[in-house]
């Protein structure tokens, strides 16, 4: 039985939503798709028409995971500043586990937590503002200072 679905969100385009009720420290899905370079990545996104949509994961060991080049519907997350999910690390995989009890129909989110050179613009931080609406939202959906 499928535990997740992907469906409109109201924070932010496509979300991942539950269908049953998912436990603290379930582990609901591995985040798929082309495991390669930052660089690479960043060539074959800046050759694409739509501009500030990607589905690009950050691994530890300093590749990405592509989402967009066969993904599932891990890419679909949305961010929160009070995430619902954790990404883990588990040899060359990634997954995506519950941090708290969560019931069915509820959007999964996880915390982007990303990272922008300290010299970046405004025009382009404000690209990054937070729709999550939670009461202790920081505003952007970049790591805490």
């Amino acid at each position: 039985m499928r535990r997740v679905t992907v469906r409109k969100s109201s924070v932010h385009g496509k979300g991942v939503f539950a269908l049953q009720p998912l436990a603290a420290g379930e582990r609901i899905f591995e985040y798929k798709g082309l495991v390669t370079t930052w660089n690479e990545a960043a060539r074959y996104h800046s050759r694409r028409a739509e501009e500030g949509h990607t589905f690009l994961f950050g691994r530890s060991d300093g590749r990405v995971i592509d989402g967009g080049r066969g993904g599932n519907g891990a890419r679909w997350l949305n961010h929160a500043c009070v995430a619902n999910c954790e990404a883990i690390e588990d040899g060359n995989r990634v997954f995506i586990e519950a941090i708290r009890d969560i019931g069915p129909g509820e959007e999964l989110f996880i915390d982007y937590a990303l990272e922008v050179p300290p010299k970046t613009d405004q025009a382009t931080l404000d690209g990054y503002r937070c729709r999550c609406g939670s009461k202790k939202c920081r505003g952007t959906m970049l790591g805490r200072p």
